[in-house]
């Protein structure tokens, strides 16, 4: 079995190759499919904001003894509150109530029944009341900061790159974190918070920096690419995603398995919280976000250059150096062997990054 050095060493030269850019139409119809399932749950079971965004009252009762939900739904149905009404447990010793907008009174009745059912102080349970004008400027400030991170990351990609394209492919990819994240707040019923706001941003910045780093060997590998005959614009597009596939997958491990951890201690541990909104964002993000870089990003860019003039030029004269060669080596075993066995496409520059074989040896010194 190949170690990952080693395989990643043959996806760098291009005597391996996945086929990322050639199935790009498998990438493009699971990507639809999941987005359909994703607005479909949106449609129908919806999302589950929390009190930030839709406002209401929220009361926290702490230094419980023995935590349990059961004494504070008991006091929930017994105030007459509606089916919304959340109870949820945070850490080893709070509980938490989550309703509509209560006025003064009810608020100060609703505290002093959970203090009496948990047998607690007066000043261990604590009321907040967040009104609509409040929650409406946290949904249109998150919005306004969504909408204006697109605009600034398609305008520096478009201006570090020269090329709408990338862009656009770049956005795209984004598009497709964004929903699928969304999606699966919708199946799990988890609470949308102002955490995961900033979690939806923080995995948009990692995806971002995935695409960034693909598309920056693309450029590199497509130098002088109309100067050559061996290898078209989407072979040497698919190279560098090869090439770049190991550091995605070890950066990728690197980065779920502690967010991974955080999501099991912010669940099963310390129950409902900032820490777990957070951690299942990043781990829906970077996991969406690796793969709509490796499998979204590139092919989009192709697509949308393969009408191109230069593009389309460059293919066909690449195909007829093909023929040709394929005719002078005739039916000579050797020199077909030879054009079979040649990676479709390579660096263009010979022994730059092949691995330590390719490298320059010391000479060892004479005794």
């Amino acid at each position: 079995m190949k170690s990952l050095a080693q395989l990643g060493n043959e996806l760098y030269s291009g005597s391996t190759s996945f086929p990322f850019v050639p199935r790009r139409k498998v990438w493009y119809s699971t990507a639809v499919g999941v987005i359909a399932v994703a607005v479909i749950l949106l449609a129908t079971v919806g999302l589950n904001p929390g009190i930030d965004f839709k406002g209401g009252t929220e009361v926290t009762v702490t230094g419980i003894e023995s935590l349990s939900e059961a004494p504070a739904s008991a006091v929930v149905a017994e105030q007459g509150l509606p089916a919304s009404t959340s109870v949820t447990t945070m850490g080893t010793s709070s509980v938490r109530v989550q309703t509509i907008g209560l006025s003064p009174a009810q608020s100060e009745e609703l505290s002093t029944a959970l203090a009496q059912a948990y047998d607690v102080e007066a000043g261990n349970v604590s009321a907040t009341t967040i009104g609509p004008t409040w929650s409406s400027d946290v949904t249109s400030k998150a919005l306004r900061g969504l909408v204006l991170f697109f605009l600034l990351v398609g305008a520096l990609i478009w201006a570090y790159f020269r090329t709408w394209k990338m862009a656009v492919a770049a956005l795209l990819a984004l598009c497709h974190d964004i929903i699928v994240t969304v999606g699966v707040y919708a199946a799990t019923g988890f609470e949308v918070t102002p955490a995961t706001i900033i979690g939806v941003l923080t995995i948009l910045g990692y995806s971002l920096y995935d695409t960034v780093v693909v598309f920056d060997k693309i450029r590199e590998n497509t130098v002088s690419w109309q100067a050559q005959t061996r290898s078209t614009y989407a072979e040497l597009a698919n190279l560098a995603v090869n090439q770049t596939f190991v550091r995605s997958l070890n950066t990728s491990v690197v980065g779920v398995l502690p967010v991974a951890s955080l999501l099991v201690v912010g669940t099963f541990v310390l129950g409902a919280g900032t820490l777990r909104d957070i951690a299942l964002t990043l781990f829906i993000g970077m996991i969406a976000g690796t793969l709509s870089s490796v499998l979204l990003a590139t092919p989009l860019l192709v697509d949308l250059r393969r009408r191109e003039r230069a593009v389309v030029e460059h293919t066909a004269k690449v195909t007829a150096a093909r023929a040709q060669r394929l005719e002078e080596a005739g039916d000579d075993p050797e020199a077909l062997a030879a054009l079979t066995g040649a990676p479709v496409a390579a660096p263009l520059v010979p022994g730059h990054h092949l691995g330590a074989a390719a490298q320059p040896k010391r000479r060892k010194k004479r005794s």
